[in-house]
């Protein structure tokens, strides 16, 4: 599984990150490296690094960043599941009031469910048959003339999960893919309360001390990386 943890607002000129790629099974961090932001070069330097070293990629869970697929292209690729209920309660509200945003909601809590990739399809099916219209309502502005989808962020919501329905099934035929990136959510959460004792540092002190927290969680560290941090 991959994905990158963030430093600083993500939208500021100083924020920076560290990706990380981490087998789930093992619980071990596999690569790393830190950034300006995440970008598919920076996920097909990891993938190069780690086959050059003989590992086989078997698949891959992760977030709803478009340069994943791109960059794990040939790859089994899984949606992680609590990404997927994250970006649509950007568009519903964890309380929706609409009833077009509970059902959706609904529909993607399902997921926690264990619900099959073939019922998802005909309930999704199912929704959009029946809110497609209110969905694409919009609202015209008196004075200008434009026109604006009145329900724009539940509108959004619905077409990320169509986007990324044909991923979000991928472990019912690949057995050994994850469908959340949860043990690595924990691993950056431990990390947080770690480097939260660590404020005011800079951001070269501060990827030294990530660099030691993710090579205890390495089973075989380089003598390179090695070096670099002891």
């Amino acid at each position: 599984m991959v994905d990158a943890l963030y430093f600083g607002e993500r939208k500021e000129a100083t924020s920076w990150c560290a990706v990380c790629f981490r087998d789930p099974k093992r619980k071990e961090n596999l690569w790393w490296t830190f950034c300006h932001a995440e970008t598919t070069s920076v996920y097909v330097e990891g993938r190069k690094y780690l086959e050059n070293l003989g590992y086989t990629i078997m698949s891959v869970t992760g977030d709803g960043f478009g340069g994943l697929r791109q960059a794990f292209a040939g790859i089994p690729f899984q949606m992680c599941h609590v990404h997927m209920e994250r970006i649509v309660i950007l568009g519903t509200t964890r309380k929706p009031i609409l009833e077009a945003g509970q059902a959706l909601l609904a529909l993607i809590r399902s997921l926690h469910q264990n619900i099959s990739g073939e019922s998802f399809k005909i309930y999704l099916k199912k929704y959009l048959e029946k809110y497609q219209t209110f969905l694409n309502e919009k609202t015209v502005n008196p004075e200008t003339g434009a026109s604006f989808l009145t329900h724009e962020p539940l509108h959004r919501a619905s077409l990320s999960v169509v986007r990324f329905l044909p991923y979000l099934f991928t472990f019912e035929t690949h057995e050994q893919i994850s469908r959340t990136t949860n043990s690595l959510e924990g691993h950056f959460s431990h990390i947080r309360d770690v480097v939260g004792v660590h404020r005011g540092l800079s951001r070269s002190h501060m990827e030294r001390v990530l660099h030691s927290i993710f090579l205890a969680s390495t089973i075989a560290p380089t003598k390179k990386k090695l070096k670099y941090v002891l």
